[in-house]
């Protein structure tokens, strides 16, 4: 048997190397039109990056090698330019010569070639398509030239990978989409956190916007012509400056332009052979991967499969599916009768610390179809929320009434295609999104919790299902609804959904009365859970509730207000806290690169490293305040911290007067220089990169470094705030001095008045014995003895409450309240006790911890009038 493979890199080279393996005495020849065969195109982009230095490592089998491996007959350099089927002979062109060669069997795998846009001035040398490997050496000569600025023209997985490998070589870089939102194969709020990393890595984005022209213009009016010269470095290499010239008008100069917008079947042999194609020209095959001549298969980028999940056409341009076709056609080349069951279309990609992952049917794609579907959103760890490294995940899940999987979407930056190739072995099994909850995963807390992501987006499908929920959506929600926002206040002032009503889950069965019954009520909180059991109360109460589904979150992604550009221009600077602050062209780059600027800073002296990536809140504020109170003024700590800790540090260090210097955002977390206090009287800073606490923005060179304004009592900018504890109450003594301490470390004076009831947080265990009357013994048996035998407020059972908060509270790592207490005291909270309380319960001071003072209300209104706020617990 004769067969001819057409096309030798992923299908072509599979089934080559497999038909020999299955048919030793088969005659097997192997055409590519190109140098190499088998070589790794997906590994394009990180050449250019320098991530795989060695040009050679993309080059997987050379022509040689898979000659002598599989006898093998590889012809490089080798075109195919005709088919005649009826006498089976293909006409091949090799240089300047062409012959022919009969086959008993043919196999296309003639792969797909990059979309021509035609844009007028695209003949330009400088624009380039990045799809083989002579693509890339001709992309990295253009780069030899000293290009500075590149335009990415696609959003899809080249040009993003692309994008942030030229990053890595310093090169500013634009990417233009024609789209609403970068990666077509997401849905756009899915998107939303690749295009926050691209804008926060400092590559320029332009969405629904499309390239009109390339024009070019002199050097010397190129300087004039551009707007953005100044950061864009401008660079003279002896040829005109190109530029893409925008829909809008705008004007991009391009060093260097990579046309990635999308890619089309190479399947013109095909069509001129008469066989059978689709719509888009993709050859159509059966299960078998035969075409409609029965000698002739196909396989890879250029074919037209069924998708299994509703049973249409598509087709999946992806490394995976054509190595896969390539191996089952060569079986059936050999006499086999194997058959393709399709592809789901799994794909993950890199972009810059995330990672973006899809499976089946966007959103979008089955609104296009007509299909009905249901959705939901959840927010997961990747691992432990307890273990160092745990990052967020951003999961949706697309299904049908009957729960039939048609397709997912995750983001993040851990254990993203881990979930994704899950679900993909799930839909491919056929099992049901509620079935996801049943799935056996691994877990170990470094990989995963106990119940995995995927086991909670199979709980929260199943409960949509049965009707136990009842999910909303941001762009959703009824306008006559109420939207119930069930987190604490704290979490709520960062913010939340316009108009909603913030009542606690803790506080919500005694507010009831509160609710209108004739409204449905949406209950939000941060990721969905305890909007689910908010929406379970209150539907067991008689009312019409519905929870948003990923809470908070999802808003964020539907709602995500401006997103603005933070360019990279020092490598020292990979961050900035506060992308919203614009830097003055003259800071950010010279128009002479050679001309350096030394800075008159200071050394910057790093005390010590600070990892509080595992502790909750308040946690890491309180150790970060304690810390920094043993510092002298000038010197930092190195601080290590969970990413969604980033915003909470960007507002302590503005209200503390403190410095943040060089954040950085590793995978999992964030690390940054944190600076005590400011520069001195001549104004000169602690180093480049600097984020003040005057405005949270950036600066670079010399960077004046603010005080901290400390007052006489060595606490905070001179701001107080009183808080009265009336209550002794488990939950609200925690809440007290949570507050306390989180107040503290921003940098405010605090004083706490202990009065009635809130004294029992202050007794000692075990008292010590004291005459007493006996009114004043019987108040000393009522009252509990210190901060450890408190009760809780709600649902305390006897203490079985009690217990089991205090038990969660140790698995999550959060402090004691007697911890708490100390931290506060030791962080310079002041502890009053109320002297007409103590006498009217018979409580003296020896009965208590150690307290700064005891003193009657006239004290207290002292310190009141001098609060910026007075708080009643």
């Amino acid at each position: 048997m004769k067969v001819i493979i057409i096309g030798g890199v992923a299908a072509g080279a599979s089934a080559a190397a497999r038909l020999r393996r299955l048919d030793e005495n088969a005659e097997i020849i192997l055409l590519e039109k190109g140098k190499f065969i088998s070589y790794a195109n997906c590994g394009l982009p990180y050449h250019l990056g320098g991530v795989i230095p060695a040009r050679e490592n993309l080059l997987v089998m050379t022509a040689a090698k898979f000659q002598g491996w599989f006898n093998i007959d590889v012809r490089t350099e080798s075109e195919a330019i005709r088919i005649n089927r009826a006498e089976k002979i293909l006409t091949i062109r090799n240089g300047e010569r062409e012959y022919t060669e009969t086959y008993d069997k043919l196999l296309l795998t003639t792969g797909a070639v990059p979309m021509e846009l035609k844009t007028p001035g695209d003949e330009d040398e400088r624009i380039h398509h990045l799809w083989t490997i002579g693509d890339m050496d001709r992309v990295v000569n253009t780069l030899k030239t000293g290009a500075k600025n590149t335009v990415i023209v696609g959003a899809g997985f080249i040009g993003l990978e692309v994008a942030e490998n030229l990053l890595e070589r310093d090169l500013n870089v634009t990417i233009i989409q024609r789209g609403e939102h970068v990666l077509p194969t997401m849905d756009k709020e899915m998107a939303l956190p690749l295009a926050q990393e691209l804008l926060a890595s400092g590559i320029d984005l332009k969405l629904s916007r499309t390239v009109v022209a390339y024009e070019k213009d002199s050097a010397e009016n190129a300087m004039e012509n551009t707007a953005e010269n100044t950061v864009r470095n401008v660079t003279e290499t002896g040829k005109d400056t190109l530029f893409a010239v925008l829909d809008n008008g705008e004007r991009i100069p391009a060093d260097v332009v990579i046309v990635s917008a999308g890619v089309r079947p190479n399947s013109m042999l095909a069509q001129a052979a008469g066989l059978e194609c689709g719509p888009r020209g993709h050859i159509c095959v059966n299960e078998f991967l035969q075409t409609s001549d029965p000698d002739i298969y196909a396989a890879g980028d250029a074919v037209e499969i069924t998708e299994p999940i509703f049973g249409g056409k598509t087709a999946i341009p992806l490394a995976g599916p054509a190595n896969k076709q390539g191996r089952i056609a060569a079986d059936n080349l050999a006499g086999g009768s194997k058959t393709y069951h399709g592809s789901y279309g799994a794909s993950v990609v890199k972009v810059g610390r995330m990672n973006a992952a899809s499976v089946g049917f966007t959103e979008a794609r089955l609104r296009e179809m007509g299909k009905d579907f249901r959705k939901i959103y959840i927010h997961p760890s990747s691992s432990a929320s307890y273990y160092p490294g745990a990052a967020r995940l951003d999961i949706k899940l697309l299904f049908g009434d009957d729960g039939t999987i048609y397709g997912a979407q995750v983001v993040g930056t851990k254990g993203v295609d881990k979930r994704i190739d899950t679900i993909a072995q799930a839909m491919q099994s056929g099992r049901k999104a509620p079935e996801l909850g049943e799935l056996e995963l691994s877990y170990a807390p470094p990989f995963s919790s106990a119940k995995d992501p995927v086991n909670f987006a199979g709980f929260v499908a199943e409960n949509v299902l049965t009707g136990r929920s009842d999910v909303v959506y941001p762009d959703t929600i009824p306008t006559d609804a109420c939207v119930l926002d069930v987190r604490e206040p704290a979490e709520n002032e960062l913010g939340t959904i316009p108009g909603a009503l913030n009542i606690r889950l803790a506080d919500l069965r005694g507010r009831l009365a509160e609710l209108d019954r004739e409204k449905l009520i949406v209950c939000c909180c941060q990721v969905g859970l305890r909007g689910y059991l908010a929406e379970r109360i209150l539907k067991q109460n008689g009312f019409r509730a519905a929870n948003l589904s990923g809470g908070w979150l999802t808003w964020k992604m539907f709602f995500p207000g401006e997103m603005s550009v933070s360019r990279k221009t020092e490598p020292e600077v990979k961050m900035a806290l506060n992308p919203e602050k614009k830097i003055e062209p003259e800071v950010k780059m010279e128009l002479n690169p050679e001309k350096k600027i030394e800075p008159a800073v200071k050394p910057l002296t790093v005390v010590e490293t600070l990892d509080v990536r595992t502790l909750p809140c308040p946690g890491p504020v309180v150790k970060l305040k304690e810390t920094m109170d043993k510092m002298a003024v000038g010197s930092a700590i190195h601080l290590m911290a969970a990413t969604t800790f980033e915003e909470d540090l960007r507002r302590w260090a503005k209200s503390s007067g403190n410095t943040l210097l060089d954040v950085k955002r590793v995978a999992e977390w964030i690390e940054v220089d944190v600076v005590k206090g400011g520069g001195d009287e001549s104004g000169a800073g602690y180093g480049a990169g600097a984020e003040t606490a005057s405005d949270g923005g950036t600066c670079s060179g010399n960077c004046p470094v603010p005080k901290m304004g400390m007052n006489a009592s060595g606490n905070g900018n001179g701001n107080t705030t009183a808080i009265i504890l009336f209550s002794n109450d488990f939950d609200k003594a925690m809440a007290a001095m949570i507050l306390a301490n989180g107040l503290v470390a921003a940098g405010m004076n605090v004083e706490i008045f202990f009065t009635f009831w809130g004294l029992s947080v202050l007794r000692k265990n075990p008292a010590p014995y004291l005459q007493k009357t006996l009114m004043e013994r019987m108040f000393s048996w009522m009252l509990p003895r210190g901060a450890e035998k408190l009760a809780l407020s709600k649902m305390n059972m006897l203490g079985m409450g009690s217990a089991m908060m205090k038990n969660v509270m140790a698995q999550k790592n959060v402090l004691t309240l007697p911890e708490l207490i100390r931290s506060a005291r030791g962080a310079g909270v002041r502890f009053i006790a109320c002297d007409m309380a103590m006498s009217v319960m018979g409580i003296t001071r020896e009965e208590l911890i150690e307290i700064d003072e005891v003193a009657g209300v006239a004290t207290f209104a002292e310190i009141a009038k001098r609060s910026q706020n007075t708080l009643f617990i």
